[in-house]
This record gives structure tokens, C-alpha cells and sequence, in this order.
């Protein structure tokens, strides 16, 4: 009781400044649209009949989980091994290599979208050095790969700091138990430290998840109008068209997708390597 009294403020809190928000935003997505007066208070499904029977908004919903789930693999899929790394890293320049990874996140992800605008645009760095050496370039602007690539440098130091944390958690001795049992080190990693990395492995692979399927600038910039992600799109029916029910529906149906996605990740885990 008294743990829940102590409790009982923060909770009003949360649900005060969460809970209201999302109410209104349901509210309003179950609203029409009509272009002189905006919003005409209604009760009706048209917002979410609207975007599950065109191929266009599916397609963009589609498009969204497709890069955030190469994000989030190509992120533990670099992560991890620099994450085991820094963990069992005892020299005198693992403070450095730790501000290395922890820098890029002072700097706003639209200035490190503008540093690869510069890298991936035509006739910039990687175009003009494919000119001058074979003679054609290299189309890298507006295209799935620019999008994805930008996404991992802003989530790929969250994940490593995730990962190097839950790492350093993990004795050591017990790979070196595993080496004296004749395991190879690869092999002693993959049957003894990889199983008690995975809760850390989900929650790195979660945040990156949400973080990537929430993302706005990147493929804003890197994707350009044709490439089209939900984050951009919600701001353009609510900024251009003006059509706040619809893009009240389009905020749920993203957060409501990202929310069950994330709790069916914790089915991928083992019961045993779960933490309770």
C-alpha cells in the first residue's frame, strides 16, 4: 500500500499528460472532413475505412515496416559485435571509443541528414569519386537504401550502448569456463553470452524498432515526395490538406501497429532468458 501511494502521483501524471492527448486524438479521428469548415464533430470509421481500403496508404504502412525492420537488423547486426567489444575492452582508450559512439547523439538527426544529403546527392562525395574513377555515378539520393542508412547512424549508438550495458553485466569467467571446456571462442559466445545478451538484444531491437517506424526527417530529406514513410505523410495531411481527422486516424494506426508489434517481439524470446 505504501509503495502504491508513493506511486499513485506519478501515475495520475502520466495518465494525465498520455492518456488525455490520446483520447482527443481518438476523438478527433472518428470526425469528418470537409474542406471549408475542417472538422464536423461525427462519430464515424471513414478515417480508418479510408486507409485500409486504399493500396496507396497500406502500401506506405507497408513501405514503413519494411525499412524500420532492415534498420533495426542492420543495427544489431552492427551493434552487437561493437557492443562485445567495449564491454570486455580494459585499455586506457575505452573512454574514447565510448564518447565516439555517445557524440553523434549531440548533434540533431536533421544536421546529420544534411551531412548525408551532401555524401549521397548527386555529384556529391560518393557520386563525383565513382565519376572520376570509372567514369559513371551512382544514384543513392531518394531511394530506400539512403533512407535505411541514415536511420542506422541515428539508432545505431542507442543500440550500442543497450547492448554494451547488458554485456558488461555478464561475468566473464563463465566464457572462460566455456574455453577451458574446449569451446571455441565463437562458439563459446554463441552458447553462453549470446542467450543472456537476448533480453538486452529486445530491448536494443525494440527501441531501435520504434524509433525507426516513428522516424520523420530522414526519409523526409533522404526519400524525397516519392518515397513516402507514415511519419511524413501524417504531417502532410495535417499541415497541407488541413485534414486533422484523417491524420488523427494516421497517428493511431502508427502507434497502434508499433505497440503490437513490439509486445509480439517478447514471444521471440525464450521464457527461460526472460527477465521477470
Amino acid at each position: 500500500m505504501a509503495a502504491a501511494a508513493l506511486l499513485s502521483p506519478a501515475l495520475f501524471v502520466v495518465l494525465l499528460m498520455l492518456g488525455a492527448p490520446l483520447a482527443l486524438l481518438l476523438r478527433f479521428s472518428l470526425d469528418r472532413y470537409d474542406p471549408t469548415e475542417l472538422m464536423i464533430e461525427t462519430l464515424t470509421g471513414a478515417n480508418y475505412l479510408r486507409f485500409f481500403a486504399d493500396p496507396f496508404y497500406v502500401g506506405v504502412l507497408r513501405t514503413t515496416l519494411g525499412v524500420a525492420v532492415a534498420a533495426t537488423a542492420l543495427c544489431l547486426l552492427f551493434g552487437l559485435p561493437i557492443a562485445y567489444r567495449l564491454a570486455r575492452m580494459t585499455s586506457r582508450w575505452k573512454t574514447a571509443c565510448m564518447l565516439a559512439i555517445v557524440l553523434p547523439l549531440f548533434v540533431g538527426s536533421t544536421v546529420r541528414m544534411v551531412g548525408w544529403l551532401i555524401l549521397f546527392a548527386h555529384g556529391g562525395m560518393i557520386d563525383g569519386a565513382l565519376r572520376r574513377l570509372t567514369g559513371g555515378g551512382l544514384e543513392l539520393m531518394y531511394t530506400p537504401f539512403a533512407v535505411i542508412s541514415g536511420i542506422v547512424s541515428i539508432n545505431l549508438p542507442f543500440v550500442i550502448l543497450t547492448l554494451q550495458s547488458t554485456i558488461e553485466t555478464i561475468d566473464p569467467r563463465l566464457e572462460e569456463a566455456a574455453e577451458s571446456l574446449g569451446a571455441p571462442p565463437g562458439r563459446g559466445f554463441w552458447r553462453v553470452v549470446w542467450p543472456l545478451t537476448l533480453p538486452g538484444t529486445a530491448t536494443a531491437g525494440i527501441l531501435c524498432f520504434i524509433l525507426a517506424m516513428n522516424a520523420y526527417a530522414t526519409p523526409y530529406l533522404l526519400g524525397g515526395p516519392r518515397f513516402q514513410m507514415m511519419a511524413p505523410l501524417l504531417y502532410w495531411e495535417f499541415s497541407t490538406n488541413n485534414n486533422w481527422p484523417f491524420a488523427a486516424a494516421l497517428g493511431l494506426i502508427l502507434m497502434a501497429t508499433t505497440l503490437i508489434l513490439t509486445a509480439c517481439s517478447s514471444l521471440l524470446i525464450p521464457r527461460r532468458y526472460r527477465v521477470a
